[in-house]
């Protein structure tokens, strides 16, 4: 895409404005390092647009507030402050999900998934935000908590103008079809190759 300019047009009757306003779906997958970051940075880039931003974790541990979380966070507070910027929800599923108060479960992990996966869809029908970010979704995908046929028809069919994000390692087949935008992360090399172990500002 020399320019940024594409190297095909569709013959759809679209315009260019119409085609630049399309929503995006996403997919961060592969072995190496960064699926989460890069939907992260994402996140700022749509936060500085104004967007409403919702994350929602299926796997890391609650007890794990990763650095993103915290900026991201503060950027809501500063929206419901000033204004600027757009407003942030972030959820995970270890803590039971804030939506349900009640603490997280784990016993049952796959309930705990399928609760999430129902209210997202929930969120998708009423268009809630502007940009999800499903972080480490493939891996309930994979485990058969959450169907996968049944996450490819929502993100696909959603409604409106609703960006979505998905990371993970070995992305379903399926949503890979769907997506608009895959990127899969190959490691060349990691420094745990070398014994060293993550660090502060670099995993989180």
């Amino acid at each position: 895409m020399p320019q940024g300019k594409p190297l095909v047009v569709p013959d759809d009757g679209l315009t260019t404005r119409q085609r630049r306003n399309q929503p995006v779906l996403a997919v961060h997958t592969g072995d190496g390092k960064g699926k989460s970051t890069a939907a992260f940075g994402l996140a700022l880039r749509g936060w500085n647009q104004g967007w409403r931003i919702g994350v929602f974790q299926f796997v890391k541990s609650a007890k794990w507030r990763i650095g993103e979380q915290t900026v991201l966070e503060r950027l809501g507070q500063l929206h419901e402050e000033t204004g600027e910027g757009g407003p942030v929800e972030w959820h995970k599923m270890g803590s039971g999900w804030s939506w349900s108060r009640r603490k997280g479960s784990t016993e049952d992990h796959a309930a705990d998934a399928a609760e999430g996966w129902a209210e997202i869809k929930r969120r998708l029908t009423e268009q809630t935000h502007d940009l999800l970010i499903l972080d480490e979704f493939t891996y309930p995908i994979n485990w058969g908590w959450v169907d996968a046929d049944d996450v490819v028809a929502a993100l696909r069919d959603r409604p409106g103008r609703q960006h979505v994000v998905v990371t993970g390692r070995r992305a379903d087949p399926g949503l890979v079809e769907a997506a608009d935008l895959v990127t899969e992360m190959t490691k060349v090399r990691h420094p745990m190759d070398a014994g060293r172990k993550g660090q502060r500002g670099i995993e989180w």
